[in-house]
C-alpha cells in the first residue's frame, strides 16, 4: 500500500511564504506524476499544480503561476510546493496526489489527508 504525508501547512500573512511537502511511502514501483489540488470550503477540488516525473514537466492553474512552485526529490519520493506571495483566497485545505504503481498492475492514483493553508489579510 502508498501513503502520501503531507506537511508544512499553517497560518501565514498575506505576502508570506509557506513550503508544503508530500512524501510517499510504501511499495513503489514507478511515479507518474504527483502534484497539490486544493479545495475551498464548499467548493470542488480544483488543481495548484503537478510534476511530471519521467519529462520533469509542470502544469499550475492560472491563479497561482509566478507565485507557486512545484518540485521534487526523487530520492525521497517527495514533492514540494513553494508557495510566496500568498494571499488570502488561497486559503483552503491543500491535498496531494500521486499516480503510483504500486504492485502489479497500472497506476493508481493515491491521496493525502490534506494540510490546511490560512492567509490572513
Amino acid at each position: 500500500q502508498v501513503q502520501l504525508v503531507e506537511s508544512g501547512g499553517g497560518l501565514v500573512q498575506a505576502g508570506g511564504s509557506l513550503r508544503l511537502s508530500c512524501a510517499a511511502s510504501g511499495i513503489i514501483f514507478s511515479i507518474n506524476d504527483m502534484g497539490w489540488y486544493r479545495r475551498f470550503p464548499g467548493k470542488q477540488l480544483e488543481l495548484v499544480a503537478r510534476y511530471f516525473m519521467t519529462t520533469g514537466g509542470t502544469t499550475y492553474a492560472d491563479s497561482v503561476k509566478g507565485r507557486f512552485t512545484i518540485s521534487r526529490d526523487t530520492v525521497k519520493n517527495t514533492v514540494y510546493l513553494q508557495m510566496n506571495s500568498l494571499k488570502p483566497e488561497d486559503t483552503a485545505v491543500y491535498y496531494c496526489n500521486g499516480a503510483i504503481r504500486s504492485q502489479g498492475g497500472g497506476y493508481s492514483t493515491f491521496w493525502g489527508q490534506g494540510t490546511q493553508v490560512t492567509v490572513s489579510s
